[in-house]
């Protein structure tokens, strides 16, 4: 059994993210829940609140011999293909840490980029990630697409980090 470990997407029930991470906690096997704060509005008031940012899925960075003890209770199963669990490419965990800790862009250069060129992130935490142009805000930034757990997630990338692919 291979002693590396792999990152890999869990889907669980819904509204159990949080449950499942102090399950994992307790059975001392290392995950990722990415959260973002968002105001939500009741009738009465306001507040700030922590939600997943994936909905229904929680990531675990494991061992092959943790893999059916990462299935705790409210877990549904791993993220599959062809009936063998997709590993996450450390690169793409990492683009989502990045964005939840994006606060401020860069200064950069004004370029004219266009929209659905594929770019590669040339330089920082990210280098060698790849992923499709999807606007450009015309100051600062790029939007990129990168896939995730059979969804995608919008990066906002300072524009000197990045080359567009021909």
């Amino acid at each position: 059994m291979s002693k590396e470990k792999t990152w890999y997407a869990i889907y669980v029930k819904s509204r159990a993210e949080k449950k499942v991470a102090v399950e994992l906690d307790a059975e001392d096997i290392e995950f990722y829940l990415p959260l973002e704060k968002r105001l939500k509005q009741w009738s009465d008031r306001k507040k700030w609140v922590e939600e997943p940012l994936f909905r229904s899925y929680i990531f675990v960075h494991i061992e092959a011999k943790d893999y059916y003890r990462a299935l705790v209770r409210n877990t549904v199963k791993y993220i599959t293909f062809e009936g063998k669990a997709v590993p996450v490419p450390p690169q793409q965990i990492e683009a989502v840490k990045v964005y939840l800790d994006e606060k401020e862009p860069l200064n950069n250069p004004d370029e004219s980029w266009d929209t659905g060129k594929e770019v590669e992130v040339m330089a920082g935490n990210l280098t060698g990630l790849k992923g499709v142009l999807m606007e450009a805000d015309g100051k600062s930034r790029v939007k990129v697409e990168i896939e995730v757990v059979g969804s995608a997630i919008i990066l906002q990338i300072p524009k000197n980090k990045l080359r567009l692919l021909e």
